[in-house]
């Protein structure tokens, strides 16, 4: 293991967060901030609790779990599509490095500045809100395995992407309608029962049902559920790397 090689990615991909440190961080808080004011504050106040969790507490999860999965799409998309758009991505081929640590490189990488941000948005709504974690260890093992999964999700629309509309496509058209529709504002068992069937092919309800029930024991689909679903979509995203490093897929283009 070229744990050298790793480490320079690593650090590369890091000290790009730190450059352009107010979108990556400040970015998120604001955006969170203007979610509390309008949701919490101005509609919250009009809606009775929900399960015994009051509205602007009730949000908290899918607003982190809004900002992890667009964030951690976003760092490792671009961290390997920059490579490739510039052409800097032979010079990462030439080098004594295997596949498999160009990806712990760059997802790490990725996946650290999503759970820094995913920190950070749980910490500005504790000014807003009185935060109170039932489960602290199942709350940072979902937020770690959706930085992780998402990550990875991101790399393969990285490799995949050949211009900056098809790195855009996927998290605007695909990845943000399913996170809005996917319980983050509301539960699912106030839809209609039939909405309630069609949602639950949403993929993304069961990472934000799983990670409200880390916080207050109040789900819309078993946390057992969550949690395969959430290691399955990452066994998944594992074996498509894997075949687009076998093949080249997009990868030495």
């Amino acid at each position: 293991m070229n744990f050298q090689a790793i480490r320079v990615i690593f650090h590369q991909e890091m000290l790009r967060a730190y450059e352009t440190l107010f979108q990556s961080l400040a970015s998120p808080v604001i955006s969170t901030c203007l979610y509390f004011i309008v949701f919490g504050s101005a509609i919250g106040s009009r809606i009775e609790d929900i399960e015994g969790v009051s509205y602007g507490l009730f949000i908290v999860p899918g607003l982190t779990m809004l900002s992890l999965l667009t964030q951690s799409i976003a760092n490792a998309s671009f961290g390997i599509f920059f490579p490739k758009f510039t052409g800097t991505i032979y010079e990462i081929h030439s080098a004594p490095i295997s596949h498999f640590e160009i990806l712990i490189g760059y997802v790490g990488a990725a996946a650290t500045k999503s759970l820094i941000i995913g920190i950070i948005i749980l910490f500005t709504a504790s000014f807003f809100v009185e935060l109170k974690i039932a489960h602290p260890f199942l709350m940072v093992t979902f937020l770690i395995l959706t930085c992780i999964s998402f990550s990875l999700f991101g790399f393969i629309i990285g490799l995949w992407a050949n211009d900056f509309e098809k790195l855009q496509v996927i998290p605007l058209l695909v990845i943000t309608p399913l996170v809005f529709l996917g319980g983050s504002f509301y539960s699912v068992s106030m839809l209609p029962p039939f909405w309630q069937t069609v949602t639950l092919f949403n993929p993304v309800v069961y990472l934000i049902s799983g990670f409200r029930w880390s916080f207050f024991e109040v789900s819309d689909v078993s946390v057992g559920v969550s949690l395969a679903m959430i290691v399955g979509f990452l066994v998944v995203c594992i074996g498509i790397v894997g075949w687009m490093f076998r093949t080249g897929y997009r990868v030495k283009q």
